[in-house]
């Protein structure tokens, strides 16, 4: 299926909201569940990219304004708000939008957007200064198109950055990837539910997808082996001045975290595009 052209919808994004929408559910705990709000030392080190991000749009010209892509409940949303920004952040699971909402209700200069299909981002205006999504893009289908799509929300000069996504398995270290593997399953018999990693484990061996299962829709990709960061790179490098891709560890368990840090273990990448062109593609 080819990529809509711009101004289109993108109806492969439907599954995935769904799955997103089912998985994320009230009730779930964010910070438990995903190593960038747990673990410090790899939260600080996100919140200092992000400080400089901001910091440079501010010195640039005078405000930030932030599009935050699936914000979760939160956790960035705050740090952000406390640099000085203007945040509006989005939510696809009505759940999450919810706790947003109730979280942030006084807060000056948060404003929070239900998007129950992924797709309702792309109806605001082209006016904000930094794209972010923070363990985003390896859920969607179609991430080189998204990411395009969100370049056209940004100001010329504006950046967009994306966070804790798993990098290219093609291209890891055998290594880093068979601690990758353990640091999965060892996760999956912390939490009690073994049987079930085995079995969307059994599937994604076989390369199938089955997109009425949330587990298949919500890790879309350990079917299609991660994110191609540097495809990705090279996507953006035509609508922006720079671009820089980054490699470190980031996983659930507090020993592997620092294990793997202390090792030089890389599973995950971040990218920051900076300096969007007065001219970006169409």
């Amino acid at each position: 299926m080819s990529a809509p052209p711009p101004g289109e919808r993108d109806e492969r994004l439907t599954p995935s909201a769904h799955a997103q929408e089912s998985t994320y559910g009230k009730g779930v705990d964010y910070v438990a569940g995903s190593p960038h709000p747990s673990h410090h030392g790899l939260h600080s080190r996100l919140v200092g990219r992000l400080r400089r991000l901001v910091d440079a749009t501010f010195a640039r010209t005078g405000r930030c304004r932030i599009l935050e892509v699936g914000g979760g409940h939160g956790t960035f949303t705050e740090q952000l708000a406390a640099l000085g920004a203007e945040v509006t952040v989005s939510e696809i699971s009505k759940a999450s939008a919810e706790v947003l909402s109730r979280r942030f209700h006084r807060a000056r200069g948060i404003s929070v957007f239900y998007d129950p299909d992924g797709e309702a981002i792309f109806t605001l205006d082209a006016d904000f200064d930094l794209v972010l999504c923070i363990s985003v893009l390896h859920h969607i289908p179609d991430y080189l198109r998204f990411a395009e799509r969100l370049t056209l929300l940004l100001r010329p000069g504006g950046a967009l950055a994306a966070y804790q996504d798993p990098d290219w398995y093609p291209r890891r270290a055998r290594r880093d990837h068979s601690a990758d593997c353990l640091a999965y399953y060892g996760g999956r018999v912390t939490q009690g539910n073994l049987l079930a990693g085995m079995a969307t484990v059994l599937r994604r061996f076989r390369g199938g997808l089955n997109e009425t299962l949330p587990a298949d829709m919500t890790e879309y990709h350990v079917v299609r082996q991660g994110v191609d960061d540097l495809a990705l790179a090279e996507q953006l490098h035509t609508s922006f001045t720079d671009v820089e891709v980054f490699r470190y560890w980031s996983t659930q368990a507090a020993p592997l975290q620092r294990l793997g840090e202390r090792l030089g273990w890389q599973n995950t990448f971040g990218l920051e595009a900076r300096g969007r062109r007065d001219e970006g593609p169409t």
